[in-house]
Order: C-alpha cells, then sequence, then structure tokens
C-alpha cells in the first residue's frame, strides 16, 4: 500500500466498491478525492478523436490513482474505469492534504511514487516515439516489470491482453501478436497459457 490504510481511515477515508468497467472518474472532471485501490486494477485511458482508445496506465491494488492533479488546479486529461471489480479507498482532497502534512513518512511516499512514475512516463514516451514495434513492445513489458521486485527472466507475468498492449502503444492488435511471437523464439520472452511472462 502507497499509504497504510489505516492512517487513510483515521482521517476520513471511505472504502468504495465499483463492477467491471464502471468508471471513478471521467475526463474533465475536477480531482476532489484521493483515490488508492485496495482490490483489482484501473486503466486511465483517453479516446482520440476517431474514438479510438489509447490507455495510458493501468494500476494495480496499492497504488493511487491521479493523485499528482490533487497538487494543481487542473480538471483529469483521462478516463478512470475499472478493469474488473475493485474496491477503492476515496479520501476527500482536504483531508487527503492534511494527511500528508501531519505524517512525513507518507509525504515522502508520495513524492518518491511520482518521481518513479514521472520517469517511466518518460521512458513510456520514448518508446512510443520509436518506429519499431518491437521497441515500443519491449518498453511497455519492461516498464510493468519495473514495478516486480523479482527481476528474473520470465519471473513476471504481464497482466495485460494483446489489446491492452496495442491500446497502450499505439498498434494494431495484429502488430503486437506478430511481435510478442517473433520475441518469443529471441527468447526475450515466454507464453503460458496466453499468458506472457518476461
Amino acid at each position: 500500500m502507497l499509504i497504510p490504510k489505516d492512517i487513510l481511515l483515521k482521517y476520513g477515508a471511505t472504502e468504495e466498491t465499483y463492477k467491471r468497467g464502471e468508471t471513478i472518474f471521467d475526463e474533465g472532471d475536477t480531482p476532489k478525492n484521493y483515490y488508492q485501490i485496495t482490490e483489482g486494477r484501473i486503466k486511465l485511458n483517453h479516446y482520440n478523436d476517431e474514438g479510438k482508445e489509447l490507455i495510458l496506465a493501468i494500476l494495480d491494488k496499492g497504488l493511487s490513482v491521479c493523485e499528482l492533479l490533487l497538487f494543481i488546479d487542473k480538471t483529469y486529461p483521462v478516463n478512470a474505469i475499472t478493469f474488473e471489480k475493485c474496491t477503492v479507498l476515496k479520501l476527500p482532497k482536504k483531508a487527503f492534504n492534511l494527511l500528508l502534512d501531519e505524517n512525513p513518512d507518507a509525504a515522502a511516499d508520495i513524492r518518491r511514487f511520482l518521481s518513479e512514475r514521472l520517469y517511466y512516463k518518460y521512458i513510456m514516451l520514448e518508446n512510443n516515439s520509436a518506429l519499431s514495434p518491437e521497441k515500443r513492445i519491449k518498453g511497455t513489458l519492461e516498464y510493468h516489470k519495473s514495478f516486480s521486485d523479482n527481476k528474473d527472466k520470465y519471473s513476471y507475468e504481464i497482466p495485460l491482453t494483446r489489446q491492452q498492449i496495442a491500446a497502450l502503444t499505439a498498434l494494431r492488435v495484429e502488430t503486437v501478436i506478430r511481435t510478442v511471437k517473433r520475441l518469443e523464439k529471441e527468447n526475450y520472452l515466454k507464453i503460458i497459457d496466453r499468458k506472457i511472462y518476461v
């Protein structure tokens, strides 16, 4: 957990449950709460002018959702939508700021988390500007594995479908499927029961 559950509850957080495919907030909404996932996964996405989905991030249990916007006066540039049934701790912005003021360790954890996320956003931006589908896909897989403590080869199961990888990399699903098969032949990754391991 980014911020311990007991601390969030102490400052007035409520636990909310969402069904698969529910929206937590929409692009253009004003940030009013801190959200931290206790169960499930959430995607941050955007739809381009042609209606094509671009997934900007997939957030797992223990992570916060767009917390950086609580520090500036901007609206959400993305939608937050659940991948599966999710439980989220929700804390009003004012209480969140008080929590950070009164808990230096939690504030340091948030700063570290923001820095890591910003660093990896730069990495993903660089990868997605590459013309090579292989480089885009490798960058996405390495980004996801970077959150795992186990760095052994084939130790991490990528929690994404081929469709989701395509949405993250702005590639066609067919291109992702072909490239993943080629990367398996090159021993960069392993496919077990249709799941990708790096």
